[in-house]
Formats: C-alpha cells, sequence, structure tokens
C-alpha cells in the first residue's frame, strides 16, 4: 500500500501558531522533507521530534521529488515543510505535489500559516477578492509584463518582497500602477510585528528614510472598477458618433447592432445615439 504526502504548515514567525495536527503528523511520519534542514532543526528540537529530515529546496526539486515519490510508492508516509508557512506557495513543494498527483500518490494539506492571507486580513484593504502574485520576476521583460496585468486588476493585490528589493519594487509598482493605497506588513506574528498603511508614494519617502529589514508582504488596492470604464469611455471622446458608427459598420454590424455597441462603448444610451443620429439626419 502506497504512503501520503502531508502538507505540514509551519510557524511564519511565533512557535505558537503551529498546529497540534501538524506536531501529531510530523512525530507519525517516516520521513521530514524541508527546504533548509538547519533552520527545520530548530523548529523540531524545540517541539521534541525526532523524525528523519532530508533536504527538499529549489535546486534539487525535480530529481528529489522523484526519490520521494519512489519513497511513497513503498509504503512510507512523507511530512513536507518549508522555511515558514504553507508548503506548496510560491516554493519547490509545488513540483512534489505535481508528481504525487501524476503517481496517484494521495496527497493532504494541513492548513496553518501563511503570510499572504495573514497579511491580507490586517491590511484594511478589501478581502472579498484578491490575487497573490508572490515575488516579482526579475527578468525586466517578464517583471514589465506581469505589471501591465496588474495595471488594470481590480482585486486586492498581495506581494511577497525580500529587503533589499523592496525600495525598487515599490518605484515599479508607483510608476506603473500609479498612487495606491498600500499596506506593507513585515515580522508578521514576531514580537516587532508591523503593518504601514499608506500610499505607494508615501511608502518610497517612508523606505528611502529608513532601511527596510526582514520579509515583506505588500497588499496593494485594486484598482476601482468606475475608473477603468470611465477610461475606456473617454477613448471615444475625440471620436464622433457618426463615425463611430461608420467604424462598427465597416466590421459587418447592422445599424441597431452598431447603435447598441456605440452606446456601450460611450456609456450613453441606446436611446441618446438614436436622438443624435436622427438629429444629424443619419
Amino acid at each position: 500500500m502506497a504512503g501520503r504526502l502531508y502538507l505540514c504548515a509551519t510557524p511564519i514567525g511565533n512557535l505558537e501558531d503551529i498546529t497540534f495536527r501538524v506536531l501529531d503528523t510530523l512525530k507519525k511520519v517516516d520521513l521530514i522533507a524541508a527546504e533548509d534542514t538547519r533552520h527545520s532543526i530548530k523548529l523540531l528540537n524545540h517541539f521534541q521530534i525526532k523524525t528523519p529530515m532530508t533536504s527538499y529546496h529549489e535546486y534539487n526539486k525535480v530529481d528529489k521529488a522523484i526519490y520521494l515519490v519512489g519513497q511513497m510508492e513503498k509504503g512510507k508516509d512523507i511530512a513536507l515543510i518549508t522555511d515558514a508557512g504553507t508548503p506548496g506557495i510560491s516554493d519547490p513543494g509545488e513540483e512534489l505535489v505535481r508528481q504525487c498527483c501524476r503517481a496517484g500518490i494521495e496527497v493532504t494539506s494541513l492548513p496553518g500559516a501563511t503570510a499572504c492571507i495573514t497579511a491580507l486580513t490586517m491590511s484594511g484593504l478589501e478581502t472579498r477578492r484578491f490575487c497573490f502574485e508572490a515575488f516579482l520576476p526579475w527578468d525586466k521583460k517578464e517583471r514589465k509584463r506581469v505589471l501591465e496585468e496588474l495595471k488594470d486588476e481590480t482585486r486586492t493585490i498581495i506581494l511577497y518582497e525580500a529587503p533589499h528589493h523592496l525600495q525598487k519594487t515599490l518605484e515599479d509598482l508607483l510608476e506603473v500602477l500609479g498612487d495606491r493605497q498600500v499596506t506593507i506588513c513585515r515580522e508578521l506574528t514576531k514580537q516587532y510585528e508591523e503593518a504601514v498603511r499608506t500610499t505607494l508614494l508615501e511608502a518610497l519617502g517612508r523606505f528611502a528614510e529608513k532601511d527596510p529589514k526582514g520579509e515583506h508582504v505588500i497588499v496593494i488596492q485594486g484598482r476601482k472598477a468606475d475608473d477603468i470604464i470611465r477610461e475606456q469611455q473617454q477613448r471615444w471622446d475625440d471620436v464622433s458618433i457618426e463615425d463611430h458608427m461608420e467604424r462598427y459598420a465597416q466590421e459587418g454590424m447592422d445599424r441597431k447592432e452598431a447603435m447598441k455597441a456605440v452606446a456601450k462603448d460611450r456609456g450613453i444610451s441606446k436611446r441618446e445615439v438614436y436622438r443624435y443620429l436622427l438629429e444629424k439626419g443619419e
């Protein structure tokens, strides 16, 4: 009988945030795969867990996943832990889960701490709809593409950033997204936890004067849908309704369909379009 993979969420700062279920699982499994065994041994020692560990990280994730799947196929149960938070979110655990699913290995996730949700819930920004982008890519072309995609994102945006890259990322966000409400969190769940609720422009000045320390979670206000609609409508301000109608006519629309499309584009009623064309003798 095949074993199982347990995705075990570990504390993001405060050791008391670990769950009883995770502790019990870490004690019972045959092997713990850890992102950094030197880091995780401190956690295991604190809770007196003696289960053997093996390293599983970004640089061995493919080959090591093959090995771990093989062990589970032989009947061993394996727990996966990351340095902090929930495995599989912006870390190499994604690859191991993928290979387990392909091999028919059962995967279960033991919920617990995760920095993105912790920051979102204390941000003061909208929580009903949000998107998580983790770390922005550093390849210039790819970074620009992702930022342009986020420009018209109406959901709350969550990013991770290292302290030595924070200033550059804030500059790029301000340039592409414009000034937005933002909450920047650091040292989450720790003694000196901080949530700075400000704007992108003000944050630039703040962190230029104060050298940032610790991993940061950036929670950014999504763009207002009304602003996007208004901007789209304003594109037609310099185009007459007659020319607007003609564009759709050239695409093969009949008069009725064209009037409906023009009205939608301009944010007016079809009746207003009809009345205007009637007055122009169109």
